[in-house]
């Protein structure tokens, strides 16, 4: 085994671990940075819509008015200090942006052009090359880092372990190259992303597998809010990749309306918002109606958007849909809905902080208390990048502490287990995820999900040690699963993007849940 110490790991490519990486490379010198797949792979690069922003001169927005759509579209769950903290700083952290080669789009006047989005009362939404806001963010910022030579890049790496001593964190073991490696670092910083390929359908692609809140859990953190997982109203509906393309938010606030085959127009009877309303309303309608016509997906009708505009605000989107023979300026797309964002996972503050001491979260992975119950559109790119920044700004160098943990002779001692049919499992896993715990849930339908979850961890029979990256993502898989399963099975109501068949109202007492291990168990934290 290979033995290396840096002042700080950042597990996670995308925005929020790219962002963070360079700010930190800022201060506290040599920053290792860790990716399970090629630098620039990740749910950011595939966010199309935009990242908000409350600008100082835009006079028709305000902080006030940001965290009140925010608090609302939360359900009672968002924190309103975490809310005011991320949208006080987004002026700022634009501006920061910029200096790393990010830009976004402007007018002729070289203004920041703004779109609006589902729930939200303004203009705020700063987006990027038309829809690809996340691609040009993360192109920029990979560029960035790159030729950062106080950040170290660690491609095609999987972290399988914590180095976790009295509650302190002091490492990571990583596999590369099939060697491991222990890595020992008095911050780690988990930035990898969401837990969409825990599901049949998603927007997500195939390394979103939860890898992070899965080592924050066997760690001892507490996590939090797991039960609420978003499911985009509007996915493409083909099946030629691992993921469905992503068909924006932004196309709706633009004026694009949904519909069934002969154009009737539906969200009226769902709600006086129609096709902007909460995205947990316009999924639970797309759903709704599909199974009413017993149909496999809906449309999405943006031909009244008007054709120049159309393609020249959704140039991506066009490209996409003219693959498989559809013109968005004279055809109906047709879309379902699909796992797109998690609201849950590793409970943090606004720094980042994990009950971990020197462990940290940031970006989807972590659960701030911002998106509360169900995201507001365009809020994760921010969170990513304000959360990112105030770590930076927080964290504290120290030299690592190079100990003999026990986990880590356990890593020196394994041998290789027999193989197992990964790809199966997997699509069995999100078979039984998208069913029992998907846009609607029961206890019948979890508890249904929970058993088939436990069979599959028998045939698995792995808990710890694995033979290849796809085993360790299947291990982590299993555990958020169960997990999320549990979390969901423990909120006898609906709130949010949580929506129980047999508990439709929501209760007065509004609380989050918190779940964390506990001597080889794991409780909820009343």
């Amino acid at each position: 085994m290979k033995y290396s110490n840096y002042s700080t790991v950042i597990i996670g490519g995308g925005i929020a671990g790219l962002y963070a990486s360079l700010k930190i490379s800022e201060k506290n010198g040599e920053v290792l940075l860790i990716t399970k797949s090629d630098l620039g792979e990740s749910n950011s690069y595939y966010a199309q819509g935009g990242m908000v922003a409350v600008l100082k001169d835009n006079k028709s927005d305000s902080v006030e008015s940001h965290v009140s759509d925010t608090i609302k579209a939360g359900a009672g769950l968002s924190e309103l200090n975490t809310v005011k903290f991320i949208s006080e700083n987004s002026d700022t952290v634009v501006k920061d942006l910029l200096k790393f080669g990010v830009e976004f789009d402007r007018d002729e006047e070289g203004r920041f052009t703004l779109t609006k989005e589902a729930a939200h009362s303004v203009r705020r939404i700063l987006h990027a090359g038309g829809d690809a806001t996340g691609r040009e963010m993360e192109i920029a910022l990979c560029k960035a880092v790159k030729e950062n030579k106080n950040i170290k890049i660690y491609e095609n790496t999987t972290a399988v372990d914590l180095l976790v001593e009295n509650n302190t964190c002091g490492g990571v073991i990583i596999l590369k190259d099939n060697e491991y490696e222990t890595i020992y670092s008095n911050n780690v910083i988990i930035a990898s992303g969401g837990i969409g390929q825990l599901y049949k359908y998603t927007t997500n692609p195939k390394g979103a597998t939860g890898d992070g809140i899965a080592l924050c859990y066997r760690a001892g953190a507490a996590l939090q809010d797991l039960e609420f997982v978003q499911f985009h109203p509007t996915a493409l509906a083909f099946d030629d990749e691992e993921n469905r393309f992503l068909i924006s938010e932004a196309v709706r606030g633009e004026g694009a309306k949904l519909c069934d085959e002969s154009g009737h127009e539906f969200m009226s009877e769902y709600h006086e918002k129609r096709e902007l309303a909460p995205r947990d309303i316009v999924a639970r309608a797309n759903f709704s109606e599909m199974k009413k016509n017993n149909t496999a997906h809906v449309y999405l009708n943006a031909t009244v958007i008007g054709k120049e505009k159309l393609l020249k605000r959704f140039p991506n989107i066009a490209k996409k849909c003219s693959t498989h023979g559809i013109d968005i300026t004279k055809d109906f797309i047709p879309v379902a809905p699909a796992a797109h964002y998690f609201m849950g996972g590793v409970k943090t503050n606004i720094k980042g902080e994990t009950s971990v001491k020197n462990l940290y979260a940031i970006g989807e992975a972590a659960s701030t208390g911002l998106h509360g119950a169900n995201r507001l559109a365009s809020n994760s790119l921010l969170e990513c990048v304000v959360c990112a920044y105030s770590v930076s700004e927080n964290l504290k160098n120290s030299t690592p502490i190079e100990k003999a943990y026990p986990l880590i002779k356990h890593y020196e001692n394994q041998t290789t287990n027999s193989s197992v049919n990964v790809k199966s499992l997997k699509s069995d896993l999100q078979d039984l995820m998208w069913t029992g715990a998907g846009i609607y849930r029961s206890e019948q339908s979890l508890n249904i999900a929970k058993e088939g979850l436990n069979k599959i961890s028998k045939e698995f029979n792995r808990e710890d040690f694995c033979n290849t990256k796809e085993e360790y993502e299947l291990r982590n898989m299993l555990i958020v699963s169960k997990l999320i399963v549990d979390s969901a099975l423990n909120r006898k109501e609906s709130r949010g993007a949580h929506y129980r068949l047999d508990y439709l109202n929501t209760s007065e007492k509004c609380q989050h849940s918190i779940i964390s291990k506990n001597k080889g168990e794991y409780s909820f934290v009343k």
